[in-house]
């Protein structure tokens, strides 16, 4: 594996290109999460599919899909970081979260569950959070009952961070952003009532929220217990992808007060409600959630004018499962 290019800033996050044995260009990432330092938080995010089949209305890394990466290549995105910065494969930091979710759904690849399982071993990490974000494709049962297990052996009382992307309670809008079947909210409350056990961290309910997209606290409540998930909500970053489609972050990133009725009202049900901003820096470096680097260096600069926001259907993923 060696490094085509990189960008970014240490105190914040770099960027990596990197070309693979079989000559395929994946991203990777490392972060810092100011105000602590790297021996507090060290945060890498990993790809696991060369692109991505699903093509969400907001992110960039759609439309180059080229497969799915083995868990050699996944690993070695991690060694490489992990090298970089601790040599010797001790990593003293109290938290070091990895993140599967650069590049692809990490659900269309059953190779990052055997990257779970060999993480534990493989480095001397005592703070090791390993962190799947899924839009919860549908087929991809094997996936999460695999995982399931595997986070039951090696991940307890709070070592393992799981996320389901939402972006909205409205099935409608929902199939708009994310235009591939998934699970129904019921199917992802079900599965989060089995994955949480007591001293474990809540499961994340993620909302990329734009404006005049639905977040209703009363359909939350109709599923996912406030005792066992939270809400984050997070901006709709300045994608190719998004300024395409016309979303416009609900969170200002340049705004102080971002305590808004939505939030209020998710608090006065139960939830616990993390408004998540990050440094706005990180738009410019290309580090954020579906920025990505190739469609910058690709993509034309020019905007396309009266793009409509349309509801695609995306059913090759099926597939993509079961190959």
């Amino acid at each position: 594996m060696k490094v085509i290019a990189s960008t970014g800033r240490e105190d914040i996050a770099v960027v990596y290109i990197v070309e693979l044995e079989n000559g395929k260009l994946v991203e990777c990432v490392e972060s810092v999460q100011p105000p602590f330092s790297r021996l507090e938080k060290w945060i890498i995010l990993v790809s696991t599919l060369y692109g991505c089949p699903v093509g969400c209305a907001m992110c960039d890394a759609g439309g180059y899909y080229q497969g799915k990466l083995s868990a050699e290549d996944i690993l070695n995105q991690i060694d490489f970081m992990v090298k970089k910065r601790f040599a010797d494969g001790k990593i003293p930091c109290r938290q070091f979260k990895i993140q599967f979710a650069r590049m692809g759904e990490p659900a269309l690849n059953l190779q990052v569950l055997d990257v779970l399982e060999t993480l534990p071993r493989r480095y001397d990490a005592p703070g090791l959070i390993p962190s799947i974000s899924t839009i919860a494709p549908a087929g991809s049962q094997n996936f999460f009952e695999r995982l399931l297990r595997i986070k039951k052996e090696y991940y307890s009382e709070g070592s393992f961070q799981f996320q389901f992307s939402l972006h909205t309670t409205d099935q409608f809008y929902r199939n708009k952003l994310i235009p591939i079947r998934t699970w129904t909210f019921a199917e992802m409350a079900a599965y989060g009532e089995r994955f949480y056990a007591p001293g474990d961290r809540k499961i994340t309910l993620n909302f990329a929220l734009a404006r005049g997209i639905p977040l209703e606290t009363e359909v939350l409540l109709a599923y996912f217990s406030p005792d066992k998930f939270l809400v984050k909500i997070t901006p709709v970053n300045p994608t190719y992808r998004s300024m395409e489609n016309q979303l416009i972050s609900y969170i200002d990133p340049e705004a102080e007060d971002q305590a808004g009725e939505i939030v209020q009202a998710l608090r006065a049900a139960g939830y616990t409600v993390i408004v998540s901003i990050g440094q706005v820096e990180e738009n410019q470096v290309g580090s954020n959630c579906g920025q990505y680097l190739r469609t910058h260096l690709s993509v034309s600069k020019k905007m396309i004018e009266g793009y409509t926001f349309p509801i695609i259907q995306n059913n090759n993923y099926k597939n993509i499962i079961e190959q």
